[in-house]
């Protein structure tokens, strides 16, 4: 599945999901774009991977990494890096993956009652998890309606906390507000030939969830300790999302599934591909699933 001469944007791929995805499109030979925060201006963790090194791996696969440090919650570089985008490859733009996420470390995640909380979680999670996405899709967009090649896509990274509970009041009406925006934007932008989707990974064995599952840290109402322990040691690799993007940007008929929200072991099942260390994923979506409590 080749993606030579394609343009692609992922956004927050300095580690995690937005890194596996951003080495899977540099492996089909996409031009990549890979965006995060300057390590200038963030306390810099040295055991996780970084930006450069994202860029630099998406050539080694046979594609082509260009590094761009955006702030996503500053909407001024984003406008820039869309800008950036258009002159240097003539006004194309095939590939949009919205992943920048910046909550994922943030203490006050680990609150589960949301009265309890700074209530400016809600702009940690959702300034850049949310809001971001949208500016990012209508700099996209107005890219992607000009060009008609074939197969240009949006992939919002969602999650199964946008169908149930997960994570927290603000975390679920993030990822159900991503969802929500790849269904109403799939519906506007279907006659432009552009899909849209919102993608579910399962559990996914990032950098950070693995450290943190393993010191007893990530906990949802019916599931924690053990349990979660065992789900992240069961569970899919970033590059398996990557796997999954790039099956549906090199489908001619991706369009059929514009607006809708995909998981990535269906999308592994339907299209044949496997986790990088060969074992077919099987997301069990009622493991997510809690009872409510009355």
């Amino acid at each position: 599945m080749s993606l030579r001469g394609k343009i692609a944007v992922v956004t927050g791929a300095s580690r995690g999901i937005g890194r596996g995805i951003a080495l899977q499109l540099g492996e089909a030979g996409a031009k990549v774009y890979v965006t995060g925060r300057d390590p200038k201006n963030k306390k810099v963790d040295p055991t996780l991977p970084s930006l450069e090194k994202t860029a630099r791996e998406i050539t080694q696969r046979g594609g082509q990494g260009v590094l761009v440090y955006v702030d996503h919650s500053d909407m001024t570089e984003v406008k820039t890096l869309f800008e950036k985008i258009d002159r240097e490859n003539n006004g194309q733009l095939d590939i949009l993956v919205n992943n920048a996420y910046a909550a994922v470390d943030s203490p006050e995640m680990k609150i589960r009652k949301f009265w309890e909380a700074d209530p400016y979680l809600w702009d940690t999670i959702n300034n850049v998890g949310l809001r971001n996405h949208y500016f990012c899709s209508v700099y996209a967009a107005r890219l992607m309606v000009k060009n008609k090649n074939r197969n240009r896509l949006i992939v919002n990274i969602s999650s199964i906390g946008g169908g149930t509970y997960l994570f927290g009041v603000a975390y679920g009406v993030g990822k159900g507000g991503c969802d929500r925006m790849a269904a109403d934007m799939g519906r506007e932008l279907k006659s432009s030939g552009v899909t849209v989707v919102s993608l579910w990974p399962g559990a996914v064995k990032t950098e950070l969830m693995s450290r943190f599952a393993e010191k007893g840290l990530l906990s949802t109402d019916g599931i924690g300790g053990e349990d979660i322990k065992t789900m992240f040691k069961e569970a899919e690799s970033p590059e398996y999302s990557g796997k999954a993007v790039v099956a549906l940007a090199t489908d001619p008929n991706s369009i059929k599934k514009t607006g809708q929200v995909l998981l990535t072991s269906d999308l592994g099942k339907e299209y044949g591909f496997k986790d990088i260390d060969g074992r077919e994923i099987r997301i069990d979506i009622n493991q997510w699933k809690t009872k409510p409590k009355i």
